[in-house]
């Protein structure tokens, strides 16, 4: 689970570069067409939480320890969240809060090997 937590940790970080930049022109999208959306913004929260996940994510993926798990869980199952109720027609945002959802769970598993 090293190996992963290290990949992850760097996919998570690369991908939320990208979010960041289509969230921003998403945003821009639901401001100009005045739909009431705010998957813009949604979209900066997932892709804050990404980059905060990432960072746990290498930080701790050589720790024993199980809060590092616990702390990867929380951000990438709340990056999942808000992905998946506040995308609108920002549909890519449902691909990202899937990676969350997918790394969430592989968190989980993680800790519980540890037991």
């Amino acid at each position: 689970m090293k190996i992963w937590k290290l990949v992850s940790g760097i996919l998570s970080i690369i991908l939320s570069l990208f979010v960041v930049f289509q969230s921003m022109f998403a945003g821009m999208a639901n401001a100009l067409d005045g739909n009431g959306e705010i998957s813009g913004t949604a979209g900066l929260f997932v892709a804050v939480f990404m980059l905060a996940a990432g960072i746990v994510s290498i930080v701790v993926r050589n720790s024993e320890k199980k809060g590092g798990d616990r702390a990867l869980i929380v951000l990438f199952l709340l990056a999942a969240v808000l992905g998946y109720t506040l995308s609108g027609s920002f549909t890519d945002l449902k691909i990202w809060a899937t990676w969350c959802l997918i790394c969430g769970i592989l968190s989980f598993i993680s800790m519980r090997k540890k037991s």
